[in-house]
This record gives structure tokens, C-alpha cells and sequence, in this order.
């Protein structure tokens, strides 16, 4: 949910600065694994992809991500896309057949990745580490390199086979790979990553896997299948050609090259290869758009560490649904996203403080604190004048460098700065106590003046926010009786109605905080 929510702000801010943007995306649904897990649950690949692609639908709509299309990379657009663009690279002899010796699971009838192959770590002695790397002493290595390997879907010692293996020649496109990573494109240590590969000298990528395998047959190639990593960046392709069929949205201007269009792909950084190096040379190669940029975030820890089920700290989106609100995730990742790669750290007890501290002892209180006078005194109506135009006009004055900030993908920087104007707004209504003000005879204009500028202030606040919190923001509009729209923050409102203000967020109750954890250690 991290990446997607932060894309989802960022798609909102674009919008809410009248900008069209679409946000589209795609379960990746082909693979071993995916084929396997299948056959255990007793369905077919298709039967279990339906499944989990609902299942991560309803997730992220609990978590009020709004997509105008989250396709599925097992559709017709991705198989006609993945089978044009391979032609494309065959036509333009940057494809090469060779030979390779893999480890064969003669039980299971499969070539074994290495994810599906466990033994002793060399290095360490440790057993049951898989073909890759150990887990316990953090050593990397082949498959072959293993003490006593075994299967891990059958127990069974593999032997060595040989199949012939389908190659995309990524060194062909040396040059054109200096250049993009030589774009402000990419963020610095992503482009420095990727430096390092380019200068090292870009290898072949092996981009068949052998039947069986759920996926798509290679044209002109029986019996092998396209690797899951070429078909999935495709999906973007698919799913927006299924948007454009659905909705009458132009294909052509979005991605045939050139065009005057942006293109974004926000991704975890363990894919920037794919992203980075495979993707704008097939798409080169295909005479279509590199994307505008790639903006890559970090892996997510909780509590400090890696995500457990043990520690009840490998926390399923559902898990967190059914305890507790979307939008306090969603607010605690904005305001700890960055446009650097760092890994992000969800602290559960700072969690409920900066949540309940920020949203609600500041930014909610501002409008509890005046919607109560506004109601009981002068009818739910603010005073027709504002008494502070330089207060407001600061305010909204903000909103430049804070869109900056959204902008530039620095959430934490956009964040910090709206509960600072929170802080001031809070100040200015302590200095002015309205509380006593309306004990005092003769003072009802001031009493109204006072609130009727904090919810000016509190307005402008929402309506930064209205990104980060869209059903909190919902709430506010309803209450104020307007849209927060970025746009309308022209001046202060005046001689308008309000209706009865109700709780815009609860509490974090750290009970349910627990409660979740539990879940999570015995779901």
C-alpha cells in the first residue's frame, strides 16, 4: 500500500491543481509461483488471479486509492502488446538463442529458479537457505554453489538439463542507456546504480522460461513462455489501451513517441533494473515514449525491522482495515515520504502520537474549537468581513512552496509545513480566547470575527491536505459547505454558512493498535 497511496497523492495533487492526470495499474499475474499456488489451492492460474485481483481491489479502495483502471497483466491488450514488442526486437536482430544448463525437477517435471532450490549456505553452514542468497549470514551465490540441494517443491535432489533460452540483447542499447541515465529522468542514486551496471557492461537478459508455465507462448517459439519481467512493465501499455477502449481516451497521444504527454512509474527499488535498463530499451525499440521520469521509494520496515509474523509486524492491508483508519496510514506515510530512496520505518507508538497529535490535537481542533461559537451564537454564519486578510492572505501565500513540495514528491517537507500553519492557527486562537471573549458583554462581533478567521485558516489547511486525507476532506466540505479546490484560495470567505459540525477523525486508540498486531501474529 505504500506505493500506492503515495501515488495516489500525488495523482490527487495533480489533479486538485487542475492538471488531467490518469492513474492506471495492473496486478502481475504470471509466473511459477502464481501456477503453483494454483495447483495447491486446487483452481485453475485464472481462478486465482480473478481471486487475488479482487482481493486487491477491495484493498485498495479501503485505502481510498482511486485508479481509473487497475487491469490485470493476463488480459488479450498485454498478450498482443508482449508478442508486437518481441517482434520488434527479433525484426531488429536484437534477439538470441542459446543454450542453458538449469537445475530440473525430474519429480515436478520443472526447470527450478532459484527461489525454488534450498540447501546449506557455503558460507555459513546454515540449512534451508534458498539458491540465491542466505537469509542468515546474508552471503550470495548460485544454486550450484549449495551444500546438499534439494527442491523446494519436491525434496528432490535436481539434476542439471539443458533447454534452449530466448535472449534479449540489452548491450545493443549501450548508448542509448548513457543517455537516460544521464537525464534528470532519475533520481541521483538510482542513475548511479544504474551507472555502475551500464559501465560494467549491459548483459544478455534471458527473457524465455520453459512450459509449463502460466503466461504467454513466445511467437514463433512452441513450448516457451515469456519471463514474467517482460510482460509485467507491458501491463502499463494494456491497461491503459483498456482504459482508452472503455473510455474514448486518445492511445496514441499518451504513448506513441514522440508525443507531449508525461509518463511516470512510481516503483520499490527492487525492480530498477527492470524499470531502469529492460523497459525504455524495448520500448525505444518499439517506437514508443520512454517515461518522463521513474520515481522509485524504499522498502518498509515496522517497528525498525524487517516486517515479521512472528512480531505481528507483516501486516496485511486487510488486517489494518479492519481496525483502523486508512486515512491515519496514509497521513503517517505522507509525512515520512520523501523523494529519496531511504527505507521508510512505520513506528507503531509514533504512529498513534504524530496521527493523533498532528490531525487531530492541531488541524481538527481548529474547527471544533470555533464551529461551537459559530453554531450556538450567530447561526452557523461567518462574519462578513475578515479581520485578519494578511493572516489569511499568508496562508494561503504557502501554497506555492507547499505544491512545490507535492510536486518534487516531498511529503514529508509539504507535511511539516501545513502543521506548522496548523501550530500559528492554533496560536492565533489562543492569544484571541474566544472562550472569554463571549463571556464579556458587548464583544459577540469579535467572538464571530475570531472563529470566522480560524475557519478561513482551517480551510486552507484542508485543502492542502485534501491530497493526503481525501474522506477527511470529504467531512470538511460538507461541514463548510464548499469544494476544497486548490484554485478557489483567492481570498478569505466571508458571509457564508457553515452546517453543524461533526468529529472530522477519531483518535488513534492504541487498544486497536494492539488489536491489529495480534491479528497479524494469527492471521
Amino acid at each position: 500500500m505504500l506505493e500506492q497511496i503515495q501515488t495516489d497523492i500525488w495523482v490527487r495533487f495533480q489533479r486538485s491543481r487542475g492538471h488531467q492526470c490518469h492513474y492506471v495499474c495492473a496486478d502481475d499475474a504470471h509466473g511459477t509461483a502464481i501456477m503453483l499456488s494454483a495447483e495447491r489451492q486446487g483452481v485453475t492460474p485464472e481462478v486465482l488471479i480473478d481471486r487475488v485481483r479482487s482481493d486487491h481491489m477491495a484493498s485498495s479502495e479501503g485505502f481510498l486509492v482511486e485508479f481509473d483502471n487497475f487491469y490485470s497483466t493476463h488480459s488479450p491488450e498485454n498478450q498482443q502488446w508482449s508478442e508486437r514488442i518481441f517482434r520488434d526486437l527479433e525484426s531488429g536482430g536484437h534477439i538470441a538463442v542459446r543454450e542453458v544448463i538449469q537445475a530440473f525437477d525430474e519429480e515436478k517435471g520443472l526447470f527450478l529458479s532459484d527461489r525454488f532450490i534450498k540447501g546449506t549456505c557455503p558460507t555459513c553452514k546454515t540449512a534451508g537457505q534458498y539458491g540465491d542468497n542466505c537469509e542468515a549470514c546474508g552471503a550470495t551465490y548460485t544454486p550450484a554453489d549449495l551444500i546438499d540441494p534439494v527442491s523446494a517443491l519436491s525434496g528432490s535432489v535436481p539434476i542439471e538439463k539443458a533447454s534452449d533460452h530466448i535472449f534479449f540483447q540489452l548491450s545493443h542499447f549501450q548508448e542509448l542507456l548513457e543517455g537516460w541515465v544521464a537525464t534528470d529522468a532519475l533520481q541521483s542514486a538510482i542513475a548511479n546504480k544504474l551507472r555502475e551496471w551500464i559501465d560494467a557492461g549491459l548483459q544478455d537478459w534471458d527473457i524465455s522460461r520453459d512450459s509449463p508455465y502460466f503466461g504467454f507462448e513466445i511467437p514463433g517459439h512452441p513450448g516457451k513462455y515469456f519471463y514474467v519481467w517482460l510482460d509485467a512493465p507491458i501491463g502499463y501499455i494494456a491497461a491503459w489501451e483498456n482504459h482508452c477502449q472503455r473510455t474514448g481516451e486518445d492511445f496514441d497521444s499518451y504513448w506513441k513517441s514522440p508525443t507531449d504527454t508525461e509518463l511516470y512509474h512510481f516503483i520499490g527499488k527492487d525492480i530498477i533494473n527492470f524499470h531502469g535498463l529492460f523497459w525504455p530499451a524495448m520500448l525505444h525499440c518499439a517506437g514508443l515514449r520512454m517515461p518522463s521520469a521513474i520515481f522509485v521509494h524504499g522498502f518498509l520496515t515496522v517497528d525498525g525491522t524487517k516486517m515479521s509474523k512472528s512480531r505481528g509486524t507483516f501486516i496485511m492491508a486487510r488486517t489494518y482495515l479492519d481496525h483502523l483508519d486508512p486515512e491515519y496510514l496514509r497521513y503517517y506515510f505522507a509525512a515520512k515520504l520523501s523523494s529519496g530512496v531511504d527505507d521508510i520505518d512505520l513506528n507503531l507508538s509514533d504512529f498513534v502520537q504524530r496521527v493523533n497529535s498532528d490531525l487531530v490535537g492541531k488541524v481538527v481542533n481548529i474547527a471544533s474549537r470555533c464551529a461551537g461559537f459559530l453554531r450556538k451564537r450567530f447561526d452557523n454564519q461567518l462574519a462578513d468581513t475578515c479581520d485578519e486578510p494578511e493572516l489569511v492572505a499568508d496562508f494561503i501565500n504557502q501554497g506555492s512552496s507547499i505544491a512545490e513540495h507535492y510536486e518534487n514528491l516531498e511529503f514529508n517537507r509539504a507535511m511539516r509545513d501545513i502543521i506548522a500553519l496548523a501550530d500559528r492557527a492554533n496560536q492565533y486562537i489562543d492569544e484571541k480566547k474566544p472562550w472569554v471573549m463571549a463571556k464579556e458583554e458587548g464583544r459577540e462581533s469579535e467572538v464571530q470575527a475570531v472563529c470566522s478567521v480560524g475557519i478561513n485558516l482551517f480551510r486552507i489547511l484542508m485543502t492542502y491536505l485534501k491530497p493526503v486525507l481525501p474522506g477527511m476532506a470529504e467531512r470538511a466540505e460538507d461541514f463548510m459547505q464548499l469544494s476544497l479546490d486548490w484554485h478557489q484560495l483567492d481570498g478569505p470567505l466571508t458571509d457564508h454558512g457553515l452546517n453543524n459540525f461533526k468529529p472530522l477523525l477519531q483518535r488513534v486508540d492504541p487498544e486497536a493498535v494492539a488489536a491489529m498486531v495480534d491479528a497479524s501474529k494469527s492471521g
